[in-house]
């Protein structure tokens, strides 16, 4: 059984890890090469440290309830969505409270993580790292690997022709600090994700032009849904998931588009995603407006620069520009570990539910936040530290590691002739992978049975937002505070916007009054029943897929 625990990286899973190691009687020694916690979310001027920084003005794209630490909720007072600053204070506080600087080693950078000669049957690691000049090597129990996904700026510079002749300033995103040296000038950003629509939209403010460049184009979400409330609180619930399963995706996506070109048209502002392509979506409240207002021009790709121009796909030219940003993402690197366990952790594929590499005989190194989900990435790492840390300790299991590389090399080998699609690629949905780790910990709570024990709070966790207290209320690391916490999620939302008390009227009782009075053991008996003709379902959903693609596939050419 493992005890003594290295954990790479002192961020957002780096910080969830040592807490998770604490909580089932491991001994963490945390190494951070920087000065301070937070990794990303810890802002600097510059990036002269090689470390990836948040820009100073990023908001983040996740609300708070949903994107907290399960046991640890933000104070109410805390807005929905907040700055890097604000986000660095909850992090901070949650560190302090529950003791966990102690166990952190700061600029102390790991030189390499190797197994040890005994390591099929201790499981053993030596971790050589080093401080300021000065080496040191300890041997742990088992490692968790917190770096993340934003390590080495992808910078595709041979994929544009004539770049090398282009006279003007080129960066990456992960040098972009401020927009106040863009002053005046006409600046071309490439790339249409989260980075590149905030990018934009903040230097046309100070810019002359922005050009914006995008191969696919995307789907554009705000951070507000319908009466104002905060998007993730109202799709991410666990009825929509259930909806999702019955019936089928091509009707659930012709909803979903009508309902986003609702707010804007995406093919009139030149978003829409082009043909073939696969769907993407970024959170950005004010890009519309800035098309709209002629401050960011939207374009298709680059096929070549000049000295002072770019070519489009379209045949247009943009000339005088001055700067060049590429908000093309970024790749992850092992750089500490050897062959081929370097090469193999950098495939998801080879990772066990995202976590585990499967090449191992031991399972003692765990893979904390190399992970794209539909949701917030620090509840999902937060869970996954939860899931590690007893698999060290051999509370829980996972398969043997040699049928998990076969079924894997035959994955690989399948996707490659194209005869099935790279899922890995895709963004997870978050409930479902949530509750795939959680029922792994035996924390995923059961709705039915919820239902029968506590109707009121069956309601919140069905109906409501699925926010991360959720797995708290059930099994190993079960939290006395989740329940009041989901009881209460709303409260906390709208909290920080009762800045101006307005005196109550008088309203009639609503709908959603009856709903609650009635609608729990209406649902109790549903989810009975469905549990009992699921394969009626099945065969349901199939036969809707059937009948309503044509009918959507023609209404849509239409």
């Amino acid at each position: 059984m493992a005890k003594k625990v290295a954990v790479i990286g002192a961020g957002v899973s780096g910080l969830s890890s040592i807490k998770c190691c604490l909580d089932e009687d491991l001994e963490p020694t945390c190494f951070e090469r920087s000065n301070d916690i937070g990794g990303l979310w810890k802002f600097t001027e510059s990036s002269k440290d090689g470390m990836t920084r948040v820009y100073k003005s990023l908001v983040t794209n996740v609300c708070k309830e949903m994107s907290c630490y399960s046991d640890f909720p933000f104070q109410e007072d805390y807005p929905n969505f907040m700055n890097h600053e604000k986000f660095w204070d909850y992090l901070q506080e949650f560190a302090e409270h529950f003791d966990l600087l102690k166990y952190i080693q700061f600029k102390t950078t790991v030189c390499s993580i190797t197994k040890r000669p005994d390591f099929f049957t201790t499981g053993q690691w030596d971790v050589v790292t080093e401080t300021e000049g000065k080496q040191n090597r300890a041997v742990f129990d088992a490692v968790m690997v917190c770096t993340g996904h934003f390590l080495n700026p992808h910078l595709p510079l041979e994929a544009f022709p004539g770049i090398h002749k282009f006279k003007g300033q080129i960066l990456h995103s992960q040098e972009y600090k401020i927009p106040e040296v863009f002053q005046g000038k006409r600046v071309l950003v490439i790339g249409l994700g989260n980075t590149g629509g905030d990018v934009a939209v903040e230097l046309s403010r100070t810019a002359a032009q922005v050009l914006l460049s995008t191969r696919t184009g995307t789907w554009v979400f705000g951070r507000s849904s319908d009466w104002g409330y905060p998007y993730n609180m109202m799709v991410t619930r666990r009825c929509y998931s259930f909806i999702a399963q019955v019936l089928p995706s091509r009707f659930l996506n012709w909803i979903q588009e009508r309902k986003l070109n609702k707010r804007f048209n995406h093919e009139d502002y030149g978003l829409s995603i082009t043909k073939g392509k696969q769907a993407k979506f970024i959170v950005n409240d004010e890009l519309p407006s800035c098309i709209l207002c002629g401050s960011i021009t939207i374009k298709t790709s680059v096929m070549e620069f000049t000295e002072t121009s770019a070519v489009f796909e379209d045949r247009t030219v943009e000339e005088n520009i001055d700067v060049v940003i590429f908000t093309t993402g970024y790749t992850f690197s092992f750089p500490f570990f050897e062959e081929p366990l370097k090469s193999l952790c950098t495939k998801k594929i080879f990772l066990y539910k995202n976590v585990f590499p499967l090449n191992l005989e031991r399972a003692t190194l765990a893979i904390i936040g190399l992970l794209s989900l539909k949701g917030s990435i620090l509840s999902g790492t937060e869970l996954q530290a939860r899931w590690a840390t007893r698999v060290f300790k051999g509370l829980c299991q996972i398969p043997p590691s040699q049928k998990l590389m076969m079924e894997a090399t035959k994955k690989e080998q399948l996707i490659k002739r194209g005869v099935i699609k790279d899922s890995n690629k895709d963004k997870l949905d978050y409930i479902a992978y949530m509750d795939d780790i959680a029922a792994c910990i035996g924390t995923k709570p059961s709705i039915p049975l919820l239902f029968l024990k506590d109707p009121r709070l069956a309601w919140e966790v069905f109906f409501g937002p699925c926010t991360p207290y959720q797995y708290r209320l059930v099994g190993p690391g079960k939290w006395d505070g989740a329940r009041n916490a989901i009881l209460t999620q709303w409260d906390r939302t709208l909290k920080p916007l009762k800045t101006r008390i307005v005196p109550d009227s008088s309203k009639p009782a609503s709908k959603s009054h009856y709903l609650k009075t009635w609608g729990a053991p209406v649902l109790l008996a549903s989810l009975l029943l469905i549990c009992k003709y699921s394969f009626f379902l099945k065969l349901v959903r199939d036969k809707l897929q059937d009948r309503m693609s044509p009918y959507l596939v023609s209404l849509w050419r239409g």
